[in-house]
């Protein structure tokens, strides 16, 4: 369907433009524009924002959050196919469609933007994680932004939402809870999408924390995570002792059993964790 805008269906701008999707640019067109315009609903009142949008293919996305007013939005497109469809889009929304052509982990996008700044994308599946994993981890926070309304695949997204105690609790539910509230709000089935993929789609909400939730370096927070859920089947007392010699005192000082599993392990602890770390290595 078109009724969101006076523009041609999705089908149709893909034969047009001979968009078929493309397996290794991670491409699965949304074409449902009822679909799209509620995904961008998700992203809150986007009047007073510019929206940064990354691998808008054919625009349905796009045409969206044009259409639910966001001020302006910049789309960073890797596929040059489909620069003449988002040049139509640009056409219809004359000043509020700004197109980037290239690669969205080389582009730095903020010379483009203006505060207040959000996310929404339909993120390709081989790099919506880095991108994300970018988005939450920058130099300062608070970031750039004020929200992330972003599509992944079913998994990714309870990954990102999963508490302690569960196979999907991991890393990146850590970095994304300490400094974000998250939360999934639209599910999506592989029917919705040309091609369809093989798993189900979520759509997830992360709004920026004006501070995280408990202090800790970044960095040392990164290594604390990633030591203790690369190995996440050993205790922590053997997937940790690389961080230090004295390792297993720290833990039980931090209230932490030496025995225990990282995916046993809260959001606090980590944090606790982090803090004594550093202080360790500075001593």
């Amino acid at each position: 369907m078109s009724a969101i805008d006076g523009l041609p269906p999705l089908r149709e701008v893909i034969a047009r433009h001979d968009l078929r999707a493309r397996k290794q640019l991670g491409q699965n067109f949304l074409l449902d524009l009822n679909l799209t315009a509620k995904i961008a609903r998700q992203a809150g009142d986007l009047r007073t924002c510019d929206v940064l949008e990354i691998g808008p293919g054919p625009g349905g996305l796009t045409r969206g959050l044009l259409a639910e007013g966001a001020r302006h939005v910049l789309a960073i497109e890797k596929d040059e196919r489909a620069l003449p469809a988002l040049a139509e889009i640009a056409d219809a929304y004359p000043g509020r469609l700004t197109v980037l052509h290239g690669d969205a982990l080389r582009i730095d996008p903020l010379q483009h933007l203006t505060p207040p700044i959000r996310i929404a994308a339909n993120l390709p599946y081989n790099v919506g994680t880095e991108l994300l994993v970018r988005w939450l981890t920058p130099p300062d926070w608070p970031p750039f932004w004020q929200s992330l309304t972003l599509m992944f695949q079913r998994e990714v997204a309870e990954r990102i939402v999963a508490q302690p105690g569960g196979k999907a609790y991991g890393r990146l539910a850590v970095l994304a809870q300490w400094r974000c509230e998250t939360g999934i709000v639209m599910s999506l089935p592989p029917e919705a999408f040309v091609p369809a993929p093989k798993v189900h789609s979520a759509v997830v909400s992360l709004t920026a924390l004006p501070e995280p939730r408990y202090p800790a370096d970044p960095a040392v927070l990164m290594r604390v995570t990633a030591a203790a859920f690369n190995q996440r089947r050993k205790m922590l007392r053997s997937s940790l002792k690389g961080l230090h010699p004295q390792i297993e005192a720290l833990l039980e000082a931090c209230g932490i059993d030496p025995t225990a599993r990282a995916e046993e392990i809260g959001l606090r602890e980590f944090c606790a964790l982090a803090r004594a770390l550093e202080q360790a290595e500075r001593d």
